[in-house]
């Protein structure tokens, strides 16, 4: 009995733990999703750069912060700014 509740513990632990950084991740992921997408945009639009250049810098700013609310903010503008390039890639801007 104790070896299989041990084990039930840890196949737990093993599953709940990437969930935990998933977040602290998905920042940074989203950013270098949006790097790696500028070049490759197939309308450059002046407004659409400035806007994505300004999220990036935005997301950074809080991404540097640290906090949860920090981490929140940069997945919320990463990810709008994404929204925009894939409208972009769409052809609908």
């Amino acid at each position: 009995m104790k070896r299989s509740a041990l084990a039930g513990l840890f196949v737990a632990a093993t599953l709940l733990a990437p969930a935990a950084f998933a977040a602290d991740d998905l920042c940074a992921v989203n950013l270098q999703k949006i790097k790696d997408a500028q070049p490759q945009m197939k309308v450059q639009s002046v407004e659409l750069n400035a806007r994505i250049k300004q999220a990036v810098e935005n997301a950074q700013k809080e991404q540097a912060k640290g906090t949860e609310e920090g981490n929140k903010n940069c997945i919320s503008l990463t990810e709008r700014a994404l929204n925009d390039i894939d409208d972009t890639d769409d052809g609908r801007e």
